[in-house]
């Protein structure tokens, strides 16, 4: 079986954009992403499309609409996927499933959503369809609000960690104020994040606005081919290891504070790697809040349960750290454009192996951990990459 391989990629600048919709956020980086790719648009042999919608736009069909922007596309077969916040990483293994069982040797991946057209309250019910709204849709704060209860539950288990939690948010503004494509270029530090304002209140206590990811537009698309076709081109991105965990989608029939099919993805993915934890030489996480980012310490295993306060304090995910977490700033600082997100940690990984990440490179980066959750640590998938070229 070939494997399926990165062979190029593309990214639009994330926050507020000028473009309409998702149609025109995806034409801005198909064609980016081919020419990175160098291949011809009639190589294609499918087209894998990530955009949750549920509401922020009433097109939808969105597979159909890559070749809306370019009719050379018309006839190359397209489909869509939705799977909550890992949109993205839903399309991106498909095609990768795609390529591996043989029905294709060069895919393209488009994930992007448009986010801000909408108000804030009906942005955090549009997203609250993550959860289970049967006894979760009426949580003041939407989907801010899930996660709200989810710190206080940690909070009660194992102490007040708000102080840590500021510190996750100082460190991804800081990382991601030299991402050129992040929504949020600005280093506001750990007083300031730690330090409730006017400009920092609780959006859902406690966890305070520069805790919370940004509303944002945005796309990023992936070029794959198979072993043969990528070894004749510019470069070649594999995946050692890539594993998905689905787990109970109710909060009240599991422990929110456990992630435990985040633990699963990611104890499966190394495995399949044939790799620990301490081979890995940085990791994109998915830090829709800070509260998230310091459970996953614990899913991935550099802490124990309740532990992950001593990852932040010993420095240790810092961008100079023993093992450094969202150098691109995550999405805290990056942005979240639900349906985009997958993809672009995947990019942000593969510019950091090829040595590409300008002010955001990890000096020698040669294996890559990813990991982008749907929901409450619903639907999880953990990437393992090298460069292979």
């Amino acid at each position: 079986m070939s494997k399926a391989q990165i062979v190029g990629w593309a990214h639009s600048p994330f926050g507020k954009s000028t473009l309409e919709n998702t149609e025109q956020l995806m034409a801005s980086v198909v064609a980016p992403a081919i020419d990175h790719a160098g291949i011809d648009v009639g190589d294609i042999d499918g087209i894998f499309v990530g955009v949750m919608n549920n509401g922020f736009s009433k097109q939808d069909f969105q597979g159909a609409l890559v070749a809306m922007g370019d009719e050379r596309l018309a006839y190359t077969p397209a489909v869509r996927f939705e799977n909550a916040c890992a949109t993205g990483s839903a399309a991106l293994y498909s095609a990768m499933d795609f390529i591996e069982a043989g029905r294709g040797r060069i895919a393209l991946v488009v994930g992007a959503e448009k986010m801000t057209a909408l108000p804030t309250a009906e942005v955090g019910d549009i997203l609250l369809s993550a959860c289970y709204r049967a006894e979760e849709a009426n949580i003041p704060g939407g989907f801010a609000g899930q996660f709200g209860r989810i710190a206080q539950a940690y909070f009660q288990r194992y102490g007040d960690r708000s102080e840590e939690l500021a510190m996750i948010a100082a460190k991804n503004h800081a990382n991601g104020a030299v991402n050129p494509y992040a929504h949020m270029r600005k280093d506001f530090g750990f007083e300031f994040c730690n330090t409730v304002s006017d400009k920092n209140p609780y959006v859902a206590g406690p966890l305070r606005r520069t805790e919370c990811s940004l509303i944002s537009d945005g796309a990023a698309a992936i070029v794959l081919a198979d072993e043969e076709t990528a070894a004749s081109l510019h470069r070649a991105i594999g995946f050692r290891g890539r594993k998905q965990i689905n787990d109970i989608l109710a909060l009240s029939r599991r422990d929110p504070l456990a992630f435990e099919g985040a633990r699963r993805a990611w104890a499966g993915s190394l495995e399949l790697a044939g790799a620990t934890l301490d081979d890995l030489s940085f990791v994109e996480t998915h830090d829709c809040f800070t509260i998230a980012e310091l459970i996953e310490y614990e899913a991935m295993g550099l802490a124990k349960p309740g532990e992950g306060h001593r990852v932040v304090h010993e420095g240790t995910a810092l961008k100079t750290g023993r093992f450094p977490i969202n150098p691109s700033g995550g999405l805290k600082s990056k942005g979240h454009p639900v349906g985009a997100t997958g993809v672009s940690m995947h990019v942000m990984a593969a510019m950091q192996l090829m040595g590409e990440a300008g002010d955001m490179q990890i000096p020698g980066a040669s294996l890559a951990g990813v990991f982008n959750m749907g929901g409450t640590a619903v639907a999880n998938y953990v990437s393992i990459m090298e460069r292979v070229k």
